[in-house]
């Protein structure tokens, strides 16, 4: 996931030689009944996840059983479905930095969640703390983490330079091990931006919460799906944008 790299240090005039553990970047090729269907600059870990994930938020399969075969190679992916239709009507490309574009963004298109699921404030702040906690991270300084949780614990975490990439992974983790998503919960490093929230609505994970901000259209679908949304959750404190009856305790959020 990183390689050390030669570099010069400076600290105020002085400069010496070093190295810095700088995080691994590669173009991953997923074709889908014999096309193309998208190139990522990911990171060269869960790959299957990764893939597993992507093909179903993105709406090229519905569930596992969809996935005739999938062949894993250093830089490639070949995926065969039930469906020999099912692809994308262009090939797509997902930047390191923020993602791919969404997919469909109108609420009347989204699916909703269904889920009773109820947890503690403390249940959320000590699973920010627990993802945060990256070796990665800390070595590097360039990754974006998310994780799935359920009132449990850690179901499971994934890190890559792109934290729409690293929520395909987490998904597409909990479909291969079977988990019920309704009764888990997201948490991110970064911004919690609509196509994160979409994500969310895809698999059927009822909260999101993450140590940063958020964007109004993230908030529009989330609430008219079912998605709570919780920001800036740092030290003992968060915001609660969205559906907060899913937070034990939280009063009703003012009517506009």
């Amino acid at each position: 996931m990183f390689r050390e790299v030669p570099c010069i240090r400076v600290e105020e005039e002085a400069f010496a030689g070093g190295e810095h553990a700088v995080v691994e970047e590669v173009a991953f090729t997923v074709t889908v009944n014999g096309r193309q269907a998208l190139t990522a600059m990911t990171g060269p870990a869960m790959l299957r996840e990764f893939v597993t994930g992507f093909l179903f938020t993105e709406g090229i399969v519905r569930g596992l059983d969809e996935i005739e075969s999938m062949t894993i190679e250093e830089h490639a992916a070949s995926v065969l479905t039930t469906n020999p239709f099912a692809i994308l009507v262009s090939k797509k490309t997902v930047l390191s930095g923020c993602g791919g574009t969404s997919s469909f963004l109108d609420g009347a298109r989204l699916p909703t969640v269904s889920s009773d699921l109820e947890v503690t404030p403390a249940t959320l702040r000590a699973a920010v703390q627990d993802a945060l906690t990256s070796d990665l991270h800390a070595r590097t300084g360039g990754v974006h983490i998310v994780g799935l949780y359920d009132r449990e614990g850690r179901v499971c975490l994934a890190e890559d330079i792109g934290r729409h990439n690293a929520m395909d992974r987490v998904i597409g983790y909990g479909l291969l091990h079977e988990i019920d998503f309704s009764r888990t919960f997201v948490v991110c490093s970064g911004r919690i931006s609509s196509e994160m929230v979409r994500k969310c609505l895809v698999a059927g994970v009822p909260v999101v919460v993450s140590r940063g901000a958020t964007t109004t259209l993230a908030l529009r679908i989330a609430e008219e799906g079912g998605v709570t949304v919780v920001g800036f959750a740092r030290g003992r404190k968060m915001n609660i944008y969205t559906r907060p009856e899913r937070v034990a305790g939280a009063p009703s959020l003012p009517r506009e």
